[in-house]
């Protein structure tokens, strides 16, 4: 009986540890993106990255938590197509507080299959400027605008009239609106206080994917967060407005030393790898090419003030060519904050590189000033004792050696013993006079 008894315990345990490990297999799965900064090709790979994933791993659901101050049209375009065409429900959370979905994140928020708004954020200001943030022309800007609001509508439509008026407006007169006004229209679905909230409110939620109804079950879900990998952390530096304007500071610096003293390589290899990072950066910011013009007569204008010296007057100008240039680069009328170069930065790196080359300055015109030390031109001007009378020619001891010298014309005859000077070389001759 003891055996018997013993057994049945046994078998209950086994069963309740499979019932639990099958309830917790049960449990859905939610994938959390977290994206914060401008709309670049790191941000747009990553929201991709995570759809991949989110379909293999048969989630219920993936939450692509959003901040951002907008960014290219091009990418905006790529993230929506990439939500729009996912197996798995993606909803657009502008968070957390203080967090906005500006300009290009509004539309990213709208194609969404659920939005959600936490407490204290702003969506909307989505008109289009062109490439270097300046305002468009006006066919361009009607042509870009319409587009717009055609993609708005079509992505606001089961939002009801008054969201799509809304949605217009943002892209039409730039109207931003805060997380309750939104909520309001009908531009979002739910302001939800945290990701918990988010997953309470999603619950038993309908939306639409791939043209079939489908009914959210985020109570209890699992979440899983996915973090950026290493390469889109390292492309989303690059497209920091102060990391590209460094580089290329540091870049063409080190290209001019690899140039003005040739035979090295590591000035070299360091200058063309800061060119290409900030190629990469220059390709994704809005840039004045105006500034880069202003940065290329900077560094000319350092370079020829060491081959022709002006005392520093070149050098001088050169810092106002690099700092105009650094700030028209990106801190143009028009370009949002977010895409602009620090001006303290601007105006510290740029009096460091003018003091590196004021003090190339310097010993080059201290190289030049010198005196030369080698050769037969360095035996100018030295003196010596003549070693036999010089009446006119004989010998001379000039720095320990010996030489034929002669006095130089117009002078008197130097007796030996006498202190000389040297004025002139010719080949293996001295032309001397006596030193009074």
């Amino acid at each position: 009986m003891r055996r018997f008894w013993a057994a049945v315990w046994l078998l209950l345990a086994v069963t309740s540890l499979a019932g639990l490990a099958s309830a917790q297999e049960e449990r859905p799965l939610v994938l959390v993106l977290t994206a914060d900064g401008a709309v670049t090709p790191a941000m747009a790979e990553y929201l991709a990255r995570g759809i991949r994933l989110a379909e293999s791993q048969d989630a219920a659901a993936l939450v692509f938590q959003l901040n951002t101050p907008g960014g290219s049209v091009d990418l905006m375009n790529r993230m929506v197509q990439d939500i729009r065409g996912s197996q798995v429900p993606v909803i657009v959370y502008v968070a957390p507080r203080g967090a906005i979905a500006g300009s290009a994140g509004t539309v990213i928020t709208l194609a969404g299959h659920a939005a959600a708004m936490a407490p204290e954020t702003a969506i909307g200001a989505a008109s289009p400027v062109g490439a270097e943030g300046q305002e468009l022309g006006e066919t361009i800007e009607s042509k870009v605008k319409n587009i717009l609001k055609a993609t708005v509508r079509s992505l606001a439509e089961r939002r009801g009239e008054e969201a799509i008026r809304l949605a217009e407006e943002t892209i039409e007169s730039a109207e931003a609106v805060s997380a309750n006004e939104a909520l309001a229209a009908g531009l979002v679905d739910f302001i939800a206080n945290d990701l918990d909230d988010l997953l309470a409110k999603l619950d038993g939620f309908s939306v639409q994917v791939g043209g079939e109804e489908r009914v959210l079950h985020t109570a209890g879900a699992e979440t899983s967060f996915l973090p950026t990998s290493f390469i889109e952390r390292f492309l989303a530096t690059l497209t920091n407005p102060n990391i590209v304007f460094l580089l290329l500071a540091i870049g063409v610096q080190a290209i001019l030393i690899e140039i003005s003293s040739p035979g090295g390589w590591v000035a070299g290899f360091i200058g063309v790898t800061c060119l290409a990072l900030s190629t990469y950066g220059l390709g994704v910011l809005p840039v004045n090419w105006v500034g880069l013009i202003f940065l290329g007569t900077a560094f000319v204008l350092f370079v020829l003030d060491i081959k022709a010296p002006t005392h520093g007057a070149l050098t001088a100008a050169g810092i106002g060519s690099l700092i105009v240039g650094a700030l028209v680069l990106f801190n143009s009328p028009g370009v949002p904050s977010f895409q602009r170069v620090s001006v303290p930065l601007i105006v510290g790196t740029s009096l460091t590189t003018g003091l590196i080359f004021l003090g190339i300055l310097v010993f080059a015109l201290r190289a030049q000033r010198a005196p030369i030390r080698t050769g037969q031109e360095s035996l100018v001007g030295r003196q010596g004792t003549a070693r036999s009378p010089l009446a006119p020619m004989g010998t001379v001891q000039v720095g320990g050696e010996l030489w034929s010298a002669e006095v130089e014309e117009g002078q008197e005859a130097i007796p030996a013993g006498a202190r000389v000077q040297v004025t002139r070389v010719q080949g293996v001759r001295l032309t001397v006079r006596k030193v009074k």
